[in-house]
């Protein structure tokens, strides 16, 4: 696993070097290894924009037109302004989300947002049940098959439901706006005893899903939520492309907007491959 670790250091440094445009000329074996590293990442967020699924009481990304074209000093320039909630796309769920005291998203430190990670695929045990509850028997039955998941991992769920996206109808069970839509709100999630499993047996140090919410649709009181967050476990939900990474043996990279006092935010969360 340290090879794994050290493969996202690696990354990181490669931004670097390509950034200072070939200025540490002749060491070409950094640049291969950067270069190698770079071709081993998966984006694991959505874009945000008009078909972003949001919460239906949440308010919705928009993206406003500034400037875009040739100035009178005869360059070009472009600019936009963009509202939307903390809460919709790829993004956080900041502990204080459903845990007073808990961290904000500028209070999260960076080592919960960075580092090994597995994939727990019970996308075909889930199949099309939209009311599916990961267990602690599925979590276990993962752990025959790949091995113990290591204290201060990130542990991403797959569900399978990410092939909805972004039909609103499928995804979320409804495409209707407003409160009278949450009752019919249909997504799989985790179970309290999964949640409480990986905090208390597997001291994880953070969550994702690839749904709309930690809790499936039908939740109302939002146990998942709850757990986590007052484990000061962050949440990332709406990930994408988890059916694109292994079982165990990669490493994440999940940084949100650092909005200081949020409750979460926007989230560019990526995979680091071995190569």
């Amino acid at each position: 696993m340290r090879r794994v670790l050290a493969l996202s250091t690696c990354v990181l440094a490669g931004f670097a070097i390509a950034s200072i445009g070939g200025a540490i000329a002749g060491d070409s074996t950094r640049e291969r290894a950067a270069a190698s590293a770079l071709r081993g990442l998966v984006d694991l967020s959505h874009p945000f924009n008009e078909q972003t699924i949001y919460w239906p009481t949440a308010e919705r990304f928009t993206l406003t037109e500034v400037a875009e074209g040739e100035t009178e000093g005869g360059w070009y320039y472009a600019a936009n302004n963009f509202a939307a909630a903390e809460h919709g796309g790829t993004h956080l769920d900041a502990p204080i989300h459903f845990a007073r005291g808990g961290d904000k998203a500028d209070e999260i430190p960076l080592k919960r947002l960075v580092g090994r990670a597995v994939t727990v695929d019970v996308s075909a045990r889930v199949g099309d049940n939209a009311d599916y509850l990961i267990s602690r028997a599925d979590l276990r039955r993962w752990e025959r098959r790949n091995g113990r998941i290591p204290q201060r991992t990130i542990v991403l769920l797959r569900t399978g439901w990410e092939r909805f996206w972004p039909d609103a109808e499928r995804y979320l069970g409804t495409a209707e706006r407003g409160e009278a839509a949450v009752p019919q709100l249909h997504f799989p999630g985790l179970s309290q005893g999964g949640a409480r499993w990986l905090v208390n047996r597997r001291g994880v140090k953070a969550v994702g899903i690839d749904t709309a919410s930690i809790d499936y649709g039908q939740s109302t009181d939002f146990q998942a939520h709850r757990v986590l967050g007052a484990a000061n476990v962050p949440v990332f939900e709406n990930v994408a492309r988890l059916g694109r990474l292994p079982d165990r043996g990669f490493a994440v990279v999940a940084l949100p907007m650092k909005i200081e006092g949020g409750s979460g935010g926007p989230l560019r969360m990526m995979a680091v491959l071995r190569p």
